[in-house]
């Protein structure tokens, strides 16, 4: 099982940059960093979402990684703490901040014309798989 969600979004470079502004703005972390070379056009923030689930009594923390370049936007998002196994009964279904964000960047995309890839890892270690 993979330990997080990657997305790599392309379009214009305008709205590529308009994008990470909006998502912080609109979801606001508790955390964020940002980085940028001077002269450089690339920017890399690191933002740091923490939201209390009252039902299983826990705290989740989102850490979203977003590199914005010209050419393409690269978000990565790792979710940690919660709880984990089967329950018995599902939760309310009130949002997390994880499937908001995801909401975010899939809804951006479709509104301004981007084109939103999901980047698949394979679970399979390099060393296992056969060559031809």
């Amino acid at each position: 099982m993979n330990s997080h969600t990657t997305f790599l979004v392309f379009g214009p470079a305008a709205t590529l940059r308009r994008m990470s502004d909006k998502m912080f703005k609109e979801y606001a972390p508790k955390f964020i960093y940002e980085h940028s070379k001077e002269g450089d056009k690339d920017k890399l923030y690191v933002a740091v979402y923490e939201e209390y689930e009252k039902q299983i009594n826990s705290s989740v923390t989102l850490t979203c990684i977003f590199e914005n370049t010209p050419d393409h936007n690269k978000i990565v998002l790792k979710k940690t703490g919660g709880r984990m196994g089967f329950r018995g009964s599902s939760l309310s279904e009130d949002r997390n901040v994880e499937s908001n964000v995801i909401d975010f960047i899939l809804d951006f995309g479709k509104r301004f014309g981007l084109t939103v890839q999901e980047e698949q890892i394979s679970d399979v270690p390099a060393d296992d798989k056969e060559e031809d």
